[in-house]
């Protein structure tokens, strides 16, 4: 397959050739990749089985891991839930449009192709205003993980998902790096009180601000294997740069020493470490990447970008800092304890 490519900027949006060029792939059944304020998403019609077939095929994707439906306004909802919990109207006046995912009982338009088998649906308005035009001008709720291998980090620039999916899928929209960097936060509203399955830039605090009171899903620990995921997603492996990483927790001077001390028994060539910029230039051997950081709070928006180049480095071995009591420290440290399959040394006090 011959992927195309168009351009969206904030300052001249879509050429319109370009938008209806993308939005009729999208009708038709085919992929679009596209930009949102959290990553890059891989688009199709969601309501269409076939082109939810052709997302898990492109990614490489389990089928009973579900798909976020995206929309363009509130609207758009009457056809694909079957109704909306009085809990909802709070949230979804306070974050929508924004890097928020509601899980509702699904409309029988929805097919479960698209939903993996479940009865629920999640569904998310982005904020990200070449998303939304793109959705609306398709008219259709358009399905969009992550645009990567599943399993990989996820893209926050056009050239990732060039490295994963190009030949493989049918447009790749050029928005260039986006604003948040990880994922939305998933709620579950099925139940009595809003669950959250995956922690994001939308935080437990100000879920239960809005709400009353938010829970976090038990499972999100990984560390007790008795507890079933709530959502079947949640039991794959997600965000894994090829080399096997170490995550450690402790204080900031105990870490960085017993980082170097792990690093110099490799190669310098082999070995990566995950930092903070604050932090960067206190490691002697190995490849020394920021994330992002921490006395400015942009961690989350560079950590993907930084998981990616440790690949591009070809390091066997990467050796991380820990990014808890950040503010969207539930959200950074789920993807980087994701990605290092939960391995991590707690340092002592």
């Amino acid at each position: 397959m011959n992927t195309e490519y168009i351009h969206w900027s904030p300052d001249r949006g879509y050429r319109r050739e370009d938008l209806r060029k993308a939005a009729g792939i999208l009708r038709s059944g085919g992929l679009v990749a596209f930009p949102t304020e959290t990553v890059y998403g891989l688009g199709g019609d969601g309501l269409q089985k076939d082109a939810a077939k052709k997302i898990y095929e492109a990614k490489g994707r389990p089928s009973d891991n579900p798909l976020i439906l995206h929309i363009s306004c509130q609207s758009e909802l009457d056809t694909i839930v079957k109704n909306i919990p009085e809990q909802a109207e709070p949230l979804m006046n306070e974050f929508w449009p924004g890097p928020m995912t509601l899980i509702f009982e699904k409309s029988g338009s929805v097919p479960y192709e698209t939903t993996g088998g479940l009865d629920t649906v999640a569904v998310r308005m982005p904020a990200h205003p070449g998303a939304r035009e793109l959705i609306a001008e398709a008219g259709v709720p358009v399905a969009a993980p992550s645009a990567n291998t599943s399993g990989r980090p996820s893209p926050t620039r056009a050239e990732h998902v060039r490295e994963d999916l190009d030949g493989k899928i049918d447009m790749i929209i050029q928005g260039g790096s986006v604003g948040i960097g990880i994922e939305s936060t998933i709620i579950d509203l099925t139940g009595t009180m809003p669950l959250i399955l995956r922690p994001g830039f939308i935080t437990r605090e100000m879920i239960a601000r809005v709400a009353g009171s938010a829970q976090m899903d038990p499972a999100l620990s990984g560390r007790d294997h008795s507890i079933r995921p709530k959502a079947p997603g949640m039991k794959y492996r997600h965000y894994a740069p090829r080399a096997a990483m170490t995550v450690f927790e402790g204080d900031i001077i105990d870490v960085v020493a017993e980082i170097n001390g792990r690093a110099a028994a490799y190669p310098a060539d082999r070995v990566g470490i995950l930092a903070a910029i604050e932090t960067e230039n206190c490691y002697r051997h190995g490849h020394v990447v920021a994330a992002g950081s921490r006395e400015k709070g942009t961690v989350a928006n560079g950590l993907y970008a930084a998981l990616r180049q440790f690949d591009q480095l070809g390091v066997e071995v990467i050796f991380s800092e820990s990014f808890s009591g950040e503010e969207q420290s539930e959200a950074i440290m789920n993807r980087l304890l994701k990605a290092a399959g939960h391995r991590v040394e707690f340092l002592p006090k």
